[in-house]
């Protein structure tokens, strides 16, 4: 072997452990890179401040540093662009159609929100052809850059949507108030999810208490009922917002409590529950949830895969 042909060998082992190196390095990152998130926010009857609660925690959440993503999913309200002031021109039904880009659909909301806009359109995400689903898989597939967080704002009730909706996402907040109706219409929202569908993990977040007492005195009564019928369920009390003035007022105003009235008793509360649902942050997936959430809603995989 001359001396040449021994340099370019030397030459392409140094280049290919360089190489070797590099991947490492980067698989090392994305081991350790911050996991986006999907939180369906859910009801099991309308009326309970739902859309409000979004809005104002997709705020508290880009307040503590998260890329905050809101899919209005509530197909026959879709109140996120009002709470917030907004008018949409666009919305994911044009992308469907191929009319706009997704970058085109979504809307910057106050304090650095984005929103995808509700539509009627949701509705045609399951009955897509092969190419459609690769289109927009492709167009969803950097939000997973994008975004620490995804917050899904689903309609009330127990409808396909609403199901659908829950199905596809990674974790559920399922919001409750200390009315009885509310109490059972949740109840039977978790229930459909688990028998159903196998789902046993959730959030409940308590609205329109008076104050922790009540909260906890409703969450109580509603988790020893859930395991007496649903052993294994896991039902966490994420916390509770009060009754609040400012908050109604806040909602005239087409404000958000946070940016209208920020010293608002709601508005401490909206930072606690921020606070605890970050340090419930789940690490463990290297892929990206936000891919995972749009696989699964529009590729139909909502069966055995989400079966937690």
């Amino acid at each position: 072997m001359d001396q040449a042909t021994h340099l370019r060998q030397m030459i392409e082992i140094k280049s290919q452990n360089i190489i070797k190196q590099k991947t490492d390095r980067a698989v090392e990152a994305g081991l350790k890179a911050k996991v986006p998130r999907v939180i369906a926010v859910a009801s099991g009857k309308g009326g309970v401040g739902k859309t409000n609660i979004v809005v104002n925690l997709a705020i508290a959440f880009r307040r503590i540093g998260n890329r905050v993503l809101i899919f209005d999913a509530d197909l026959g309200l879709a109140n996120i662009d009002i709470i917030f002031g907004l008018n949409p021109k666009c919305n994911i039904e044009n992308m469907i159609k191929g009319e706009k880009e997704l970058s085109q659909v979504i809307v910057k909301g106050p304090e650095g929100v984005d929103i995808i806009p509700a539509s009627s359109g949701v509705q045609e995400l399951t009955q897509l052809t092969e190419g459609q689903k690769m289109n927009l898989l492709n167009e969803f597939d950097m939000l997973n850059r994008m975004y620490d967080l995804l917050l899904v704002d689903t309609g009330a009730g127990v409808s396909s949507n609403v199901i659908y909706f829950n199905l596809a996402a990674e974790e559920r907040m399922i919001v409750v108030t200390p009315e009885p109706t509310s109490v059972t219409d949740a109840y039977a929202l978790i229930k459909i999810l688990y028998f159903k569908y196998g789902i046993k993990n959730f959030y409940l977040l308590l609205n329109m208490v008076n104050d922790e007492k009540e909260a906890k005195s409703v969450y109580s009564k509603f988790s020893k009922v859930v395991d007496r019928f649903m052993g294994g369920i896991s039902i966490d009390y994420a916390g509770f917002i009060p009754r609040d003035k400012f908050l109604v007022e806040a909602v005239s105003r087409r404000k958000p409590v946070m940016r209208a009235y920020p010293d608002a008793p709601s508005c401490k509360s909206f930072k606690l529950l921020a606070d605890y649902l970050s340090k419930k942050e789940k690490t463990e997936q290297i892929d990206g949830n936000i891919k995972f959430f749009w696989k699964r809603l529009i590729g139909g995989e909502t069966d055995a895969d989400n079966k937690r």
